[in-house]
């Protein structure tokens, strides 16, 4: 079962994407913040799935560290500011794909699957 870690600060967005990918088939360790996602870097991913904007660490430090871990880590940003996104593409590690808030679920679900089919 392909493992995705998910750092999202908004409780209510975390607990609706975690379940969401739950059903489509992942198993998801949700972190509420930037901080509490690299504690679990050293475990195995196949995808880390963050917000870029958060308390603590931000998701492009949260995604510089992993992919400075694990080579080779699909990564996907979420965030609700587009010029934070449109930013985004500079500082993120290669390979990076980056969605902007508001999203529906069946859409980031879709986009996980492209990635980790990729």
């Amino acid at each position: 079962m392909p493992r995705i870690l998910l750092a999202e600060d908004d409780d209510s967005l975390r607990g609706f994407l975690a379940r969401a990918l739950e059903r489509a088939g992942y198993e998801v360790t949700a972190c509420a913040d930037g901080d509490e996602a690299a504690a679990v870097l050293d475990q195995n991913w196949d995808l880390l799935l963050t917000d870029i904007v958060m308390p603590g660490l931000d998701g492009i430090e949260v995604a510089r560290q992993a992919a400075a871990k694990h080579p080779g880590l699909r990564i996907m940003f979420i965030t609700g500011f587009a010029a934070v996104a449109l930013a985004a593409g500079e500082s993120a590690p290669a390979g990076a794909k980056v969605l902007s808030k508001p999203i529906h679920l069946r859409e980031i679900v879709h986009e996980v699957d492209r990635m980790i089919a990729a």
